[in-house]
């Protein structure tokens, strides 16, 4: 029998924190110690480093939800300072020193290798096909030590739904820009003040609104209709299905234990100062 969706989703949130510790300080000065400008060349540089050094038009097609642009200010200009094998190892190793300082003495907790270990179990057996980021990071190395390790199952399964997620919204029409306006919305908040999009030119910005009142997702208040709401709750069960496969290799015991021995890991990062 599959696993309900309500858990699926809820690894969703448990191992989104332990896969963000990516983009912490920690991490950015681990990149900017390798000659990377700002938090922008490393992420991309990090986050990209398993495509190979692949052109920007390959990058933001996999990425999804980036405007124009804005991955062409960063690559290839990074990849003349640092190799995708040099980022790999700076990702690795700085996520790996966030978490850690983040966990404090969870991370040396005698649960903590069997957790890395069953989420690692999912990990690494979930399909490829169409997902092109979780394939380029399959094909890397897991790590032996159990905070690493841990953290590379984290970004493995978020990449892994992150690739679903695209999908899902290509299928239903929805460009990156807009999946950015739509989660702004369901959160409460104008568009404009969303942290991923508010950097963009207001008129911008207003065009990509306006697109989407013209589908009849957004009201003329600028929040959502009845029909942009269902759009947005069916995508996210959408992505959570295809989420799904991951954890059939986990009996139903395992992914509880999976889950119980994620939420204080979960909940410690949330409060931590990143």
């Amino acid at each position: 029998m599959p696993h309900p969706l309500a858990k699926i989703h809820r690894m969703f949130e448990l191992l989104e924190p332990i896969a963000t510790v990516t983009f912490s300080d920690v991490t950015t000065e681990a990149f900017l110690a390798v000659g990377m400008r700002d938090y922008w060349d490393g992420y991309f540089a990090g986050r990209a480093a398993p495509l190979g050094v692949a052109p920007p038009e390959v990058v933001h097609a996999v990425f999804y939800n980036f405007a124009p642009g804005e991955v062409a200010r960063h690559i290839p200009r990074v990849w003349a300072k640092i190799t995708p094998q040099e980022a790999i190892a700076v990702r690795e190793r700085g996520s790996t020193a966030a978490l850690r300082q983040f966990l404090g003495e969870l991370a040396d907790s005698p649960e903590l290798p069997r957790v890395a270990g069953l989420a690692t179990r999912a990990a690494i057996s979930a399909p490829t096909e169409g997902r092109a980021l979780y394939a380029g990071l399959r094909a890397l190395d897991v790590p032996e030590e159990p905070v690493a390790r841990l953290w590379h199952a984290a970004t493995l399964l978020r990449e892994h739904r992150g690739d679903g997620h695209n999908a899902t919204l290509l299928a239903h029409g929805i460009g990156g820009t807009e999946a950015h306006v739509l989660l702004a919305l369901s959160l409460g908040m104008p568009a404009e003040e969303f942290g991923r999009v508010h950097h963009l030119p207001r008129a911008q910005l207003a065009a990509v609104v306006d697109g989407l009142r013209a589908r009849g997702l957004v009201n003329a208040a600028g929040g959502f209709t009845d029909a942009g709401r269902e759009t947005k709750d069916r995508i996210e069960a959408l992505t959570d299905s295809l989420a799904a496969p991951a954890y059939e290799v986990l009996g139903p015991d395992e992914l509880d234990e999976l889950i119980a021995g994620l939420e204080p890991i979960a909940a410690a990062l949330q409060t931590a100062d990143h």
